[in-house]
């Protein structure tokens, strides 16, 4: 089966509650990443250059101080 492949889960409790997990775990999986196509799209950079930037100045770079900031125009 997909959602159990080393047959961890004998019981069928215990298989639905570790399917449900694993639906939550790739939808959680897909907003993350969403994530990322997004600050690509605002800041014209990819996810490293953008957590590059951080580390060096922190307060100044960041989610509240960049969010009128941007280079995206509808």
């Amino acid at each position: 089966d997909y959602f159990d492949p080393l047959g961890l889960a004998d019981d069928p409790d215990t298989f639905a509650e570790l399917k449900v997990k694993e639906i939550k775990n790739g939808r959680l999986a897909m907003f993350a990443m969403f994530g990322f196509y997004v600050q690509s799209i605002v800041t014209g950079e990819g996810p490293v250059q953008n957590w590059l930037d951080h580390l060096e100045a922190p307060g100044a770079v960041n989610g509240l101080t960049n969010i009128y900031a941007t280079k995206f125009s509808p």
